[in-house]
């Protein structure tokens, strides 16, 4: 009976978006991996980390992912960028953005 419910409380854990997007990182946007559009400077690097795992589970990538992406666009404004773009890919529920300011679209 434990072990299920054990199981139940992970899965469910699992299943929610742990980083909420705060206002200010509202208006910061994810570049595409590439070329840094014409016009954006540099405002350094951002790092963000969040649980990749419960216990002994793994979570979800593509929800860990999504939760770095939160993260680096709610610290953005703190280094003067309106805009973040993956430096590599996530290692261990850790990542690296670079922070730009960009002219608005």
């Amino acid at each position: 009976m434990r072990l299920v419910l054990l199981s139940a409380l992970v899965l469910s854990a699992t299943a929610c978006t742990w980083v909420p997007i705060e206002p200010v990182g509202k208006v910061v946007r994810v570049l595409p991996a590439g070329p840094v559009p014409t016009g954006c400077v540099n405002k350094g690097e951002v790092v963000v980390t969040v649980k990749s795992k419960v216990g002994f589970y793994n979570r979800n990538p593509l929800r860990v992912q999504d939760e770095l992406e939160t993260l680096a666009r709610n610290e953005a404004p703190s280094a003067g960028a309106n805009a973040v773009q993956a430096s590599g890919q996530p290692a261990d529920g850790s990542q690296r953005f670079a922070a730009f300011q960009c002219p608005p679209r």
